[in-house]
């Protein structure tokens, strides 16, 4: 399922000079937050929890998914190359899996290991509060790269709808509506948090099974449709 060569070229496309510059930003950014926030208030254990979770699993996870996601895909579509990749004695499920793979490596990459180290910064893991919201970020990074992924296979516009998801729905209604909180992947990342972290810092709206349901649910389910949108392709292609 998994092929050496397709990795290989997603991961050069994700990780070119653009690409990687905007990845890194984010990450940057939180851990430049971090310092500042430390110096001015010291160890707080609330406020790190804010500050990871209002902007780390809010803001930073979904928008590195959306790069992540939809440019391990979305590009070869645009560009008409992903017709010699399918033109390859390689299975469709494989491509679909094996680049899958790579946008959660990435996703996980520029994301997880900044929130450990905001959070360590922060407040020295109190509460266990970095431990939780890393692997917040980690469940996250599988549902986003999955879904992102999907949006960059059916859709052209792929990257303007991650972001309309990503800072509309994640964080603004995400934070404002109740109801749409059950069906928000940070809220499912959350529940993960609030059973590791210590204290009451740590909340969800979303019941831990329920959360743990929706996030393979969501991710099974996208990468299924992502592979048999992806045949579809090549079967227009070949018409």
């Amino acid at each position: 399922m998994y092929n050496p060569t397709v990795a290989r070229l997603t991961y050069r496309a994700l990780l070119g000079r653009r690409r990687a510059a905007i990845l890194f930003v984010l990450p940057a950014l939180l851990i430049l937050m971090a310092v500042a926030v430390r110096m001015i208030n010291g160890v707080d254990d609330h406020i790190a929890s804010e500050v990871l979770g209002g902007f780390a699993l809010a803001t930073m996870v979904p928008l590195i998914g959306v790069i992540a996601g939809t440019g391990a895909i979305g590009p070869e579509i645009d560009d008409g190359s992903i017709v010699y990749l399918l033109s390859k004695p390689v299975k469709r499920s494989a491509i679909i899996f094996t680049k899958l793979i790579v946008a959660i490596a990435v996703t996980m990459g520029f994301s997880a290991i900044p929130t450990f180290i905001a959070g360590w910064i922060l407040n020295g893991n109190g509460q266990q509060i970095a431990i939780a919201y890393t692997v917040a970020a980690l469940v996250a990074s599988i549902a986003y790269s999955a879904l992102f992924l999907l949006l960059g296979t059916v859709s052209r516009h792929a990257v303007v709808i991650g972001l309309v998801y990503a800072l509309v729905w994640e964080t603004l209604f995400g934070s404002l509506v109740s109801g749409a909180r059950t069906l928000s992947v940070q809220q499912w990342a959350l529940a993960l948090a609030q059973r590791i972290g210590e204290g009451s810092t740590i909340t969800s709206d979303v019941g831990l099974p329920l959360a743990v349901s929706l996030l393979v649910g969501v991710s099974v389910a996208a990468t299924w449709y992502a592979g048999q949108k992806l045949r579809t392709l090549t079967l227009a292609g070949e018409e």
